[in-house]
């Protein structure tokens, strides 16, 4: 099931950091946020998708799916982040997907699942949100 934005999030909410990379969310669930970016333009001199590009990518996805489900009005901040990879991707897209571990009122923590076009997980890694008001 794909959700779209929700209406109680500013438009234009998008980070300086999330434009430059190009990461777009396509699902807007919180209990299975996704998210893709280009591997062009983000790669290290060898040519692999870069290791904070991918923490990047999994920063927003946890971030994302936290804030909706804190709600409207409720902010969120990553306090935690451990990425381990698991194999190089060199082109195309790679989609992150956040699934939710543990909801609080404080803290949220999540697992985030990068994977490649052709569905092999190049990522796996674990986020913890604190949340606030």
């Amino acid at each position: 099931m794909t959700l779209a934005r929700p209406d109680w999030l500013p438009t234009g909410h998008i980070s300086p950091l999330d434009e430059k990379l190009g990461i777009e969310i396509t699902d807007y669930d919180p209990d299975h946020l996704v998210a893709t970016m280009p591997v062009e333009g983000n790669q290290q001199p060898a040519g692999l998708l870069h290791g904070g590009a991918t923490c990047a990518l999994v920063e927003t996805v946890g971030s994302w799916a936290a804030a909706l489900g804190a709600g409207p009005g409720r902010r969120c901040v990553g306090v935690e982040l451990n990425v381990s990879y698991l194999r190089a991707a060199t082109s195309g897209v790679v989609t992150a997907v956040a699934t939710p571990v543990r909801r609080g009122r404080t803290l949220a923590t999540f697992l985030v699942e990068v994977t490649d076009e052709a569905g092999r997980t190049t990522a796996t890694a674990r986020l913890t949100c604190m949340l606030g008001g």
